[in-house]
């Protein structure tokens, strides 16, 4: 499939003698004094946009960078992908607000989601528009978990990010997030998440017994353990935020037959690494696990339009009228922006497509990594990859000096690139779905660029 003409370009152009420029410096400026101190993104990357296409954005002094970041995932058919758009004119002279009211946009669009559930969900699922993040979606998860079993604790996962609402917060693992919060929900336990690379139990890959998911069975089996009987498990399929981390197969497995066995509902937290991220539409497709409530949101939207859902299984519909609300739930724009998104994602085949593109950039990377001083590991799935930084390959400390150097300089040179890890010491690629081959291979020489000079500089 050819996408060329979904993007402004194909290849990074800085045409200002040094980055930021002089425009984007006097709006970043303006943005310092008006908005609040919490704001993030640009202070990392200082840089002021102007507009975007595809997998290219160009900020407001002319520069063109690669968008390797996109939007932290909400992008997946690219900035402006005008088939999306389109559709979305459409349904704009019609309505925009509807609150929970049907429309035919919002059952058609329901029909085709439900046809892209995998079988065992399908024609078996009910769906609830949350408000416009998904950290909202992982708050109306956990209440209908606990609605329905009337339990209060949780277990999440060391590494784990679900979101900034109280709620959610107290299920995100890093303490950076936490501090200064007192007051965030009690009864939540932390289990080893399945990083193998820095196994909590000390195994090696090949005398694995996936004794991270025992722990958990263990846990929750001991009367001694003082972990009572929870109301859900949440999990991400594959750590997002927390380093693109894919787990070992029986993993999950492992989790859905405890879910299963202790009757816990299992949620799935697709909010990052769902809608075609990892190849099929959710990334518990690639593993032999389906649980019984899913978080989405992000590529969702499909061009950043915001919509959040959880999805789950029909004997969980249990709640009453009224017992998660939002104003902003089913926004019609948002709706019609993600049926129009399934529906371009089935015709333009991109499940093959980032399953293709994203082997081979894997292979691109791990060549890097292989004359690499401070390249630990690289991780991918799909179109969701990770580079992990460590000082000494062997010792394995993390390395996240060179991480942030890295965001930077591929920053200066015209590449986006997110941050993440369970030590902040992990550069994030998240591309757009239908980035094209040479906007690969130009990520990529850039990447390797930094990365070598860096390692001459540090090593």
């Amino acid at each position: 499939m050819s996408f060329e003409s979904y993007h402004l370009t194909e290849e990074a152009a800085i045409v200002t003698e040094n980055i930021p420029g002089p425009n984007s410096l006097k709006l970043l400026e303006k943005q310092r004094e008006l908005e609040a101190n919490n704001r993030s993104y640009p202070q990392s990357i200082p840089v002021a946009f102007e507009r975007a296409l595809g997998s290219i954005i160009e900020d407001i002094d002319g520069n063109q960078y690669i968008d390797f970041f996109a939007g932290c995932g909400v992008l997946n058919l690219g900035h402006n992908n005008k088939d999306v758009m389109a559709d979305m004119e459409k349904q704009q002279k019609k309505m925009i607000q509807s609150l929970d009211f049907p429309t035919r946009n919002k059952v058609d669009f329901m029909e085709e989601l439900d046809a892209s559930l995998p079988d065992e969900l399908r024609g078996n699922s009910k769906f609830n528009f949350c408000g416009p993040a998904g950290t909202d979606a992982i708050e109306a998860a956990l209440k209908l978990a606990k609605i329905n079993t009337g339990r209060h604790s949780i277990i999440s996962f060391q590494g784990a990010y679900h979101g900034m609402t109280s709620g959610a917060l107290s299920v995100t693992a890093h303490l950076h997030h936490r501090k200064k919060v007192p007051s965030l929900e009690p009864g939540v336990h932390f289990m080893p998440y399945c990083y193998c690379y820095r196994c909590a139990f000390g195994k090696q890959p090949d005398a694995c017994r996936v004794e991270c998911a025992q722990y958990v069975r263990i846990s929750l089996e001991n009367p001694c353990s003082g972990i009572e009987k929870p109301a859900a498990i949440i999990v991400e399929p594959v750590q997002g935020e927390g380093g693109t981390i894919i787990p070992k197969e029986g993993f999950l497995e492992e989790l859905v037959q405890i879910g299963h066995d202790l009757e816990i509902p299992l949620i799935f937290d697709e909010i990052q690494s769902g809608f075609y991220r990892t190849g099929p539409f959710f990334s518990f497709e690639n593993f032999r696990a389906v649980p019984d409530i899913i978080t989405i949101s992000k590529g969702l939207g499909g061009i950043g339009m915001p919509i959040a859902m959880v999805i789950y299984k029909k004997n969980l519909d249990t709640w009453e009228k009224g017992t998660h609300a939002g104003t902003f739930r089913g926004n019609q724009l948002s709706i019609a922006a993600a049926a129009s998104a399934i529906r371009f994602a089935k015709s333009h085949h991109i499940e093959k497509y980032v399953k293709e593109l994203g082997k081979e950039m894997l292979g691109s990377l791990v060549c890097i990594q292989k004359k690499s001083k401070f390249i630990g590991e690289v991780r991918g799935i799909g179109m969701f990859f990770g580079i992990e930084y460590v000082k000494n390959p062997n010792s394995k400390e993390p390395f996240p000096e060179m991480a942030q150097q890295m965001r930077k300089k591929c920053f200066e040179n015209g590449l986006l690139v997110e941050l993440g890890g369970h030590y902040s010491n992990v550069v994030r690629f998240l591309p757009p779905l239908i980035t094209t081959p040479k906007i690969v291979q130009k990520a990529i020489e850039i990447f390797e660029k930094v990365n070598n000079q860096l390692e001459r500089e540090l090593g």
